[in-house]
């Protein structure tokens, strides 16, 4: 299996936000660069504010450019996709957001449906809002949406009234892993917990934030050589526990104790099965439970998480 079956399409490219932090433009072109790069097959939309699209497609109408500056960069497009992947964020002024959403699409693209222009919104992404609300969201979209939906669930929040409602939706969640300050990462304990719910109850989900890094371990919250750090958890640990939680019964300790693996030597990637502890997940298991349940997760750098493989010998 080797590590591809887990990894593929896994990184929603999150450059707009910290601590990347940059522009519009420097986002979409750092987009097409991952797109272009040996790595393409780990990248999949670019994420993108619903109070942005305008901007973006105004850059699209005005910026040619910015595929021909990438193609003379890497003397090559042998990679180069042409299509513009987008997951879009709805803030907690979602019908609002919906209405110009609308707008927009009808002037340069449809919902889920790629036209001559290279765009296609591939997912909605909404702030936290109670259940309720979730229900009277989804009643406001065209019959004709079926993207995938993410409504992010608070760690501080009952988890059962969300997962009624996701179910009865058939939505996703979303999981904050991080942030700009330590406090914002929820513990191995709270996180394994929220994931063996998910897996139990059969509803998909991705994550956002802190996770840049492929194992668990102390990392500087920001890319300022003062920055300073945190316990980070490791997108190869949450990619493998949702992979094992959704395929195989594991109890709370286990889980949490596969969050908290800092060392790769705890793993086993073969040509056919990933291998940790006494536990064996097949590469159909794998990409099973990555198609069907651990979608993806949100990241601001696209090379860090690059960086990070070579250095392990997994790339």
């Amino acid at each position: 299996m080797r590590i591809k079956p887990l990894l593929i399409s896994i990184v929603d490219y999150a450059g707009l936000f910290p601590p990347a932090q940059l522009s519009l433009s420097e986002a979409m072109k750092s987009y097409k660069q991952a797109q272009s790069s040996p790595h393409h097959w780990m990248v999949d939309r670019l994420v993108l504010p619903a109070t942005r699209l305008h901007e973006f497609v105004q850059i699209l109408n005005t910026s040619i450019k910015i595929d021909s500056e990438i193609n003379s960069e890497i003397n090559s497009d042998k990679h180069l996709c042409k299509q513009w992947l987008l997951s879009v964020i709805l803030s907690r002024n979602w019908a609002v957001e919906l209405e110009q959403l609308q707008q927009v699409s009808q002037a340069a693209f449809q919902l889920g449906q790629p036209l001559s222009q290279p765009i296609e919104i591939r997912a909605l992404e909404v702030a936290p809002l109670p259940p309720a609300e979730i229900e009277q969201l989804c009643l406001h979209l065209p019959a004709k949406v079926t993207l995938p939906l993410y409504f992010e669930i608070p760690f501080d929040a009952a988890l059962e009234p969300y997962l009624q409602v996701l179910k009865k939706t058939n939505t996703a969640a979303k999981l904050r892993t991080g942030g700009m300050t330590s406090n914002l990462f929820p513990d191995s304990a709270q996180l394994s917990q929220r994931i063996l719910s998910f897996a139990q109850a059969r509803i998909p989900f991705k994550a956002t934030a802190g996770l840049h890094h492929p194992l668990r371990g102390n990392y500087r919250l920001t890319y300022q050589p003062d920055s300073p750090a945190a316990t980070m958890h490791g997108f190869l640990n949450v990619a493998l526990l949702a992979a094992f939680a959704y395929q195989q019964s594991m109890t709370p300790d286990e889980a949490t104790a596969l969050l908290e693996e800092r060392s790769i030597a705890a793993f086993q990637f073969t040509d056919t099965e990933v291998i940790w502890r006494n536990r064996h997940l097949s590469s159909q298991e794998v990409e099973q439970s990555r198609q069907q349940f651990f979608h993806s997760f949100g990241s601001c750098s696209f090379q860090e998480p690059i960086d990070d493989l070579h250095t392990l010998n997994l790339l």
